[in-house]
């Protein structure tokens, strides 16, 4: 079953970009990339999707049923960290998770003492005296704590240290092992290829792709440095498939999709000193989409 189903979504702002038919569905259980530049239409459609404003067109169901026609009830279900969190200052922490946790009709306090100590977030201090890290350390734990089925994490680890970063990946590994569906944006593209079973690239308000990141990492591109005795005539490799090819004195690189035979007949036909074929990483892979539609 696909929990998030988009189809033909769009949202226009007058003459500012927006997103233009984007149409992607996220299926039960998985861990659900969703990447692109800042200002690419991530959180536009993070927006839509939970109808906090509505589509010019096009359509978006949660657990089979339309985001607008049943948003309060899909609510219940969804656990959703905005890229920014603004809180009521004069709170303590304590107090706004109690708030938030008075929504689900269900007695929360045993999971938010949980999610707080996983976090190292301290529920007796007044979120005026916050740090920003430990601002979005409310907002994870606010958006975690009544146990959603869906959980939308909006560009969620900015302002968070490497070991909270660490922390955190594995409390969503952990949700998703009991059965939460995520639904993951973000620019950092290390981070979706950690977390992420299959991701959709957005550009422009634009879908660039939705691949499986195995598919977008392993078979179609290789990654090729080699080096050779003198330096190469860059039209060497003068082939379809041959990106971000780079000559720096003896060393070529370049990022290959195809027929590998293709380029080891080039290979062949010159004298190589050392040969490097590896995995491009998403970063990688991600500028080449974006260069390849520009």
């Amino acid at each position: 079953m696909n929990v998030i189903e988009i189809k033909n979504l769009t949202k226009t702002y007058g003459k500012a970009r927006g997103i233009t038919d984007i149409s992607f569905h996220v299926e039960e259980g998985e861990i659900f990339g969703f990447i692109g530049p800042n200002g690419a239409g991530k959180s536009t459609t993070i927006r839509t999707l939970l109808s906090l404003i509505y589509p010019t067109s096009g359509s978006a169901a949660i657990f089979g049923k339309d985001c607008i026609q049943f948003a309060p009830e899909i609510k219940r279900e969804i656990g959703y960290l905005p890229s920014e969190v603004f809180y009521y200052d004069n709170m303590k922490v304590k107090d706004l998770l109690k708030y938030s946790a008075s929504f689900y009709k269900k007695d929360c306090s045993k999971r938010i003492k949980e999610l707080a100590e996983i976090m190292d977030l301290d529920l007796t201090k007044k979120i005026d005296d916050l740090s920003l890290g430990n601002k979005k350390k409310v907002g994870i734990v606010q958006g975690l704590l009544h146990e959603p089925k869906l959980i939308i994490l909006d560009e969620p680890t900015s302002g968070l240290d490497p070991l909270m970063q660490q922390k955190f990946f594995e409390l969503l590994e952990a949700e998703n092992k009991k059965g939460a569906t995520i639904l993951f944006s973000s620019h950092i593209l290390s981070e979706v290829q950690r977390l992420c079973n299959r991701v959709a690239i957005i550009k422009e308000g634009k879908i660039v792709t939705v691949e499986k990141i195995s598919t977008l990492q392993e078979n179609n591109y290789k990654k090729f440095k080699i080096e050779t005795k003198s330096p190469l005539d860059p039209n060497h490799f003068n082939l379809s498939g041959v990106n971000n090819l780079a000559v720096s004195n003896n060393v070529t690189s370049f990022i290959f999709k195809g027929n590998i035979n293709e380029v080891m007949k080039r290979i062949a036909e010159i004298e190589i000193a050392n040969l490097w074929i590896e995995e491009p990483d998403l970063e990688e892979i991600f500028m080449h989409y974006y260069e390849k539609e520009d």
